[in-house]
C-alpha cells in the first residue's frame, strides 16, 4: 500500500493497493462518450435498518450489538466467497454488480477509446480463462531469466531498481506523498516490505508458527509450479523463509506504524542514503527511475534499508534468486493459469483466512480493474450510481456536523484556550470531498489490448507507477482522491485535512436520501463525525491546519488527551474476540477515537435538526433509539475464525460487534435512549467512562 492510504485512516479494514491519484489536467468524459445503462432489476439488495432484525429475546442494555443484529447475524453466514459479511460487504456486492455491467458494455464496444477501452481491454483478458491456461507461465520468462543471471551483488541491485522502474516492488516500497513538513509539496517515500506474510509477528509469534509452516509449503509450491523441481524447491523455500524472517526483525509491526506516524518520516539527503546503504545507492535508486536527485526524501524505517543494503552483500546471489523468483510468480499468479490462481487462493485466501471458496472469475477480474484502473471505472459508475439529489444532501449533512463539532469542541472542559484556538483553525480548514472527483485523471498513454491478462496488469502497473513518480517534488494537487468513486469505505487524509466519501459508500444503511434523519444521522453522519474526528485522533492531532506535522498543544492538554486516550485502550483491551483472542486497544485506537467522536457529534447534529418538531415514534421506537440502532447496523458482520485472528494481528479497526457496543456505551445519550440503568453492562461507570471529543 502506497503512503496516500498508509497515512490516511479509512474507515473500514480493507485490504486493497492504493489508487494511483487523478490528473490535475483531465476534464470529464469527452462528449460522444457512450451511454451506460444499468439493469437495476440485476442488482443485490441493500441491507436496511429494520426493527423486525431486533432480538426479541436480547437486551439493549446488555449487548447493544447482538440485540440489532444477533437476528441477522445468525441468518446470514459469511459466503464462501467471502471471508466476512455485512453491510460493507453487501454494498460492495451491488457495487461489484453495477461495475459487471458497466465492463459488459465497455467490452461491447467498437472501436473503444479512453475509459472504456482500458477497462473493456482488462475485462475481456480477465475473463478468457483459455487463453491464460494456454499461455501458463509463458509471460513472465523474460522476467524469470533476467533473475536468474544474478550472480554478484551488483546484479541484484540493478535488477532492484530496473524493476521498481516498471513498478514491480520486492523488499521495498517507493512513492510520492506530501512532505510532513510542508504539505503542499510532494517528496518521494521508501517504505519497508518484503514480506510475504500480513506482519513481522508471523515470523515469530508461537500462535502463528502454523501460518508460517503453511506459508512455507506454500512458497515451495509456486516455486514448484515455476519450474523448480520439486525437492529443489522446498530447500529454496527454507531459504526465502530465513530471508524474510531477517527481514521482519528490523521491520516495524502493524501496531508500531499505526500508532506513529512519524515512522513514515525521516527526511535524509541522497548522499546520507548512499552512506545507510552502500549496496543500494540511493542516488542511484533516483537516476535510474528517470528523476532528477533530489535534496531530500523520506527513508522511512532506516534500519530496514541498512539491513537491505547488507542482505545484498553477504545474502548467497542464489537465495536472492529464490526470494525475488518466488515474489514475481506469486504477485502474478492471480493473472496466470488456473493452478498458479489456485494456489495463490489456497494459502492467502483459504489457510490464512478461511475462505471457503474462490471468487468466480467476473468478480476476481473486477477487483483488478479497481487496483490498477479504478478511476477508469469510477468514471463510469457515476455516471449511473450517484444522483446530484444525493449529494447536495450529503453536503447538508457534513455541514451541519462541521457545525455540531465545532460547538463540542467549544465546550470541552479539559482543553486550555490555548490549544482549542488551535483545534478551532483546524476545523475551519476541513475539505470534504462527496463523492466523486471534480476532475478525472488522464489515463491517455496506457496502452492495454486483447492480447494478455497479464499484459494488461503490467501495463497499467507500470503506467500508474511511472504516473506518480511525476509528482515527486511537484506541489500537491488538492484535487486528487485516493480511492475511487466504487469503492464501499471513506478516508481522512491528515496531510491535506480532507474528508473523502466515495459514491459506493452512500447508500442504506450509511445514507438513504428517502430516509429521515435518525437513520441519517446514525449512519453516514456518524461516518461523517468518524472522520472529521480523526483529525483529532492519536495520529491526526500530530498534524495541524495546514497538514504540517507540528505539536499544536500545551503540555499540559497533550497529558490531559493521553490519559483520556489510555481509558479507551484499556476498554477494548477488555473485549474478547474469540476464546484468548483480545482485541488490540493500542492498534484500534484511532480508530476508537473516531468512532466515539464522531457518534457523539452525529447525535448532537440530529438533535439539532429536529428540535422543534414532534418525535414521530416510527414503528414504536423513538428518534433517538433509531440513531442508535441504525449505528450498529452499520457494524453489522460476520467472520470466519482465520479472518478474525489476522485482523486481530494487523487490522487498526476493531471487530465490527465491538464497535457497535464501544462508543455508545459510554454515551449518557445512549442509556438515557433504552432507559439503561448504571451497572448495565452497556453503562460504563464514571471511573471508567470515556469522554474525549
Amino acid at each position: 500500500m502506497l503512503l496516500s492510504l498508509a497515512v490516511a485512516t479509512a474507515l473500514a479494514g480493507c485490504q486493497r493497493d492504493a489508487a494511483p491519484a487523478a490528473d490535475a489536467n483531465a476534464g470529464a468524459a469527452a462528449p460522444d462518450a457512450p451511454a451506460y445503462t444499468l439493469d437495476e432489476s440485476k442488482l443485490p439488495d441493500v441491507n436496511r435498518f429494520q426493527a423486525s432484525d431486533f432480538d426479541a429475546n436480547g437486551n439493549a442494555c446488555t449487548d447493544f450489538g447482538a440485540y440489532v443484529n444477533g437476528t441477522w447475524l445468525a441468518a446470514n453466514p459469511v459466503p464462501g466467497d467471502r471471508t466476512s459479511w455485512g453491510a460493507f460487504e453487501m454494498l460492495d456486492e451491488r457495487s461489484q454488480a453495477i461495475q459487471r455491467q458497466l465492463a459488459e458494455q465497455a467490452a461491447a464496444i467498437e472501436g473503444a477509446t479512453g475509459v472504456e477501452k482500458i477497462v473493456g481491454d482488462i475485462w475481456a483478458t480477465g475473463l478468457d480463462a483459455e487463453a491464460i491456461n494456454a499461455q501458463g507461465i509463458a509471460p513472465l520468462e523474460p522476467e524469470l531469466a533476467a533473475i536468474a543471471a544474478l550472480d554478484a551483488p551488483e546484479k541484484i541491485a540493478d535488477y532492484l531498481r530496473t524493476s521498481a522502474a516498471k513498478g514491480q516492488f520486492t523488499v521495498f516500497g517507493f512513492g510520492p506523498e506530501a512532505d510532513f513538513m510542508d504539505s503542499s509539496m510532494n517528496i518521494g517515500y521508501a517504505v519497508q516490505a518484503g514480506l510475504g506474510l500480513p506482519d513481522k509477528t508471523y515470523y515469530f509469534d508461537a500462535d502463528k508458527k502454523d501460518k508460517l509452516e503453511a506459508y512455507q509449503a506454500h512458497v515451495a509450491k509456486v516455486l514448484e509450479l515455476s519450474g523448480v523441481p520439486a525437492a529443489e524447491a522446498a530447500t529454496q523455500a527454507a531459504d526465502v523463509v530465513a530471508f524474510e524472517t531477517r527481514l521482519a526483525k528490523v521491520s516495524k509491526s502493524s501496531e508500531e506504524m499505526s500508532r506513529d506516524v512519524s515512522l513514515y518520516y525521516n527526511p535524509v539527503s541522497p548522499a546520507d542514503a548512499d552512506a545507510l546503504a552502500p549496496n543500494f545507492p540511493w542516488t542511484k535508486f533516483f537516476e535510474s527511475q528517470g528523476l532528477a536527485v533530489p535534496e531530500k526524501f523520506s527513508l522511512a524505517i532506516p534500519d530496514f534499508h541498512a539491513e537491505v543494503s547488507a542482505m545484498i552483500a553477504d545474502v548467497a546471489p542464489a537465495t536472492w534468486q529464490s526470494y525475488l523468483r518466488f515474489h514475481t510468480v506469486d504477485g502474478a499468479a492471480p493473472y496466470l493459469a488456473d493452478a498458479f490462481a489456485e494456489e495463490n487462493f489456497n494459502f492467502y485466501s483459504a489457510t490464512l483466512r478461511g475462505q471457503k471458496e474462490m471468487k468466480e472469475r467476473g468478480k476476481r477480474v473486477l477487483d483488478t480493474i479497481t487496483r490498477q484502473t479504478g478511476e477508469a471505472l469510477g468514471q463510469m459508475y457515476v455516471d449511473v450510481a450517484f444522483s446530484p439529489e444525493s449529494k447536495e444532501r450529503m453536503e447538508t449533512l457534513v455541514a451541519n456536523l462541521s457545525e455540531a463539532l465545532k460547538v463540542r469542541i467549544e465546550n470541552l472542559d479539559w482543553m486550555s484556550d490555548e490549544t482549542k484556538a488551535k483545534a478551532m483553525e483546524k476545523w475551519a480548514s476541513f475539505t470534504p470531498k462527496i463523492g466523486y472527483p471534480d476532475k478525472w485523471r488522464d489515463w491517455s498513454g496506457l496502452a492495454t489490448s486483447r492480447d494478455s491478462y497479464l499484459g494488461n496488469v503490467l501495463a497499467a502497473n507500470e503506467f500508474n507507477y511511472k504516473w506518480s513518480l511525476s509528482k515527486v517534488g511537484k506541489p500537491v494537487d488538492k484535487t486528487e482522491w485516493a480511492m475511487p468513486p466504487q469503492m464501499v469505505n471513506a478516508y481522512y487524509n491528515p496531510l491535506q485535512n480532507e474528508i473523502v466519501f466515495p459514491a459506493a459508500i452512500l447508500q442504506p444503511p450509511f445514507f438513504d436520501a428517502n430516509a429521515d434523519d435518525p437513520l441519517n444521522y446514525g449512519g453516514i453522519g456518524a461516518v461523517i463525525g468518524h472522520e472529521m474526528t480523526h483529525g483529532y485522533d492519536d495520529q491526526g492531532s500530530r498534524f495541524d491546519a495546514t497538514g504540517k506535522f507540528h505539536n499544536w498543544w500545551t503540555e499540559a492538554d497533550a497529558k490531559g488527551f493521553l490519559g483520556r486516550t489510555d481509558k479507551l485502550i484499556a476498554q477494548f483491551n477488555a473485549y474478547e474476540a474469540a476464546p484468548g483472542l483480545h482485541v488490540n486497544g493500542k492498534l484500534t485506537l484511532g480508530e476508537n477515537i473516531a468512532d466515539l467522536g464522531g457518534l457523539a457529534t452525529a447525535y448532537d447534529a440530529m438533535k439539532k435538526a429536529t428540535e422543534g418538531s414532534e418525535d414521530p415514534m416510527v414503528e414504536g421506537l423513538t428518534r433517538d433509539q433509531r440513531f442508535f440502532a441504525n449505528w450498529a447496523t452499520v457494524w453489522r458482520r460476520n467472520f470466519t475464525d482465520e479472518e478474525l485472528k489476522v485482523r486481530i494481528a494487523t487490522d487498526p479497526h476493531a471487530p465490527a460487534n465491538f464497535r457497535a457496543i464501544g462508543a455508545p456505551s459510554n454515551l449518557p445519550a445512549f442509556a438515557a435512549a433504552f432507559q439503561c440503568a448504571s451497572g448495565d453492562a452497556m453503562v460504563r461507570g464514571d471511573d471508567a467512562k470515556v469522554v474525549i471529543w
